[in-house]
């Protein structure tokens, strides 16, 4: 999953109607003596585009990309969310948006997978009962930069929505690009058979 965007209620709520004045009474199209029905709509309009505001204004403080940073901390504490040191804010926002589907995604291999996609890890492997290793032992296989730069970040995703009674254990890969070249190679054969005559 790429950048969320942040909920844009307005565009659920129904439109307020056009407020205008008619052209006979706006104040422009005739005379400007006839101002004041076109001035009065202008502002009831105004008044009612601001209590439009005042109405959407929780629905928008529900969203945890665009909220204040006090109500995130409520959001966060709600959906068991606890800030680690050092966490940007915009991944606070986006663990405490996510911690629904993170929850539900967890417990899985393919969830977890998701988990680390949504929250900007990148890719990752995970192996469960390995051969030759303890069967309690899952291994989570990413890349180097994606451990050094998230280290602190994986740990908090393995203790919040690791498996229990689990060990899990990371092994860096290191991704080489190379180029495979194919051709092609042709052969052809003839087989002819020959009998000896005798007279």
């Amino acid at each position: 999953m790429t950048n969320p965007t942040p909920l844009e209620h307005s565009h659920q709520a129904p439109r307020l109607p056009d407020a205008s004045a008619p052209w006979w009474e706006d104040g422009f199209t005739i005379s400007p003596a006839h101002a004041e029905p076109g001035f009065l709509a202008k502002g009831i309009n105004a008044f009612w585009q601001r209590l439009k505001g005042w109405l959407l204004l929780p629905l928008a403080q529900q969203d945890p990309l665009t909220c204040s940073e006090s109500l995130l901390a409520l959001l966060a504490w709600e959906r068991d969310i606890s800030r680690f040191n050092g966490e940007p804010l915009p991944l606070f926002r986006k663990r405490v948006k996510f911690a629904f589907v993170n929850a539900r995604d967890a417990g899985q291999v393919a969830g977890f997978k998701r988990i680390f996609e949504r929250l900007g890890i990148g890719w990752c492997d995970i192996h469960e009962r390995q051969a030759g290793a303890p069967w309690d032992v899952i291994t989570i296989e990413v890349t180097d930069s994606a451990l050094a730069g998230n280290q602190q970040l994986m740990e908090t995703l393995i203790q919040h929505y690791g498996r229990t009674c689990r060990r899990y254990r990371f092994q860096v890969v290191y991704p080489v690009t190379s180029t495979l070249r194919f051709g092609r190679i042709d052969m052809s054969q003839q087989v002819f058979g020959a009998t000896l005559k005798r007279n």
